[in-house]
Parts: structure tokens; sequence; C-alpha cells
């Protein structure tokens, strides 16, 4: 099963959100590499930011982020998958 949307945090202990997001994107499948993607992280710098959607990550959200904020976040990236189905 293919997720609608990725929510990805950049500091998890295996391999960061950027080593991870490096693998969707380079899947052989490619429903997979284009599942879209929001990174999470406590690193709220614009360089933080450009790093994130350099990597291939649409959307990047500081924490703490506001619940409202973080639904209305994936419900777009959900709308953004299903539109380029």
């Amino acid at each position: 099963m293919i997720p609608d949307v990725l929510l990805v945090d950049l500091g998890m202990p295996q391999m960061t959100g950027f080593e991870f997001i490096e693998r969707v994107r380079q899947s052989d499948n490619p429903r997979i590499r284009a599942v879209p993607a929001a990174a999470l992280t406590a690193y709220a710098r614009s360089e933080d930011r450009t790093k994130a959607l350099r990597t291939g990550f649409q959307l990047h959200l500081a924490k703490p982020v506001d619940p409202g904020e973080l639904m209305a976040a994936m419900a777009s990236l959900a709308r953004r998958e299903k539109a380029s189905s």
C-alpha cells in the first residue's frame, strides 16, 4: 500500500529525514517517488526550509506546529496528490 502523503521528522534516530526522502525519491516505483511529503523539524531557519524543499519535500513545518495547521498542510498535500493522479 502506498500512502497518500508522508510526514517525516528530520531528526529520526536511524537515518535523517533527508536520507529517508532521498530514498523515497530514488525508488524504482514511480508512484512511491511521487508521494508528496512534509518535513517536520525543530530547525526553523530559512536555510533549513530551503534544504528541505531542495531535497524533495513539498512542505517544511517547524515544531511546535499547531494541530490545525498540521491538518491543513496534510490535507493540502493529499489534494495535490489526488489532482496529479
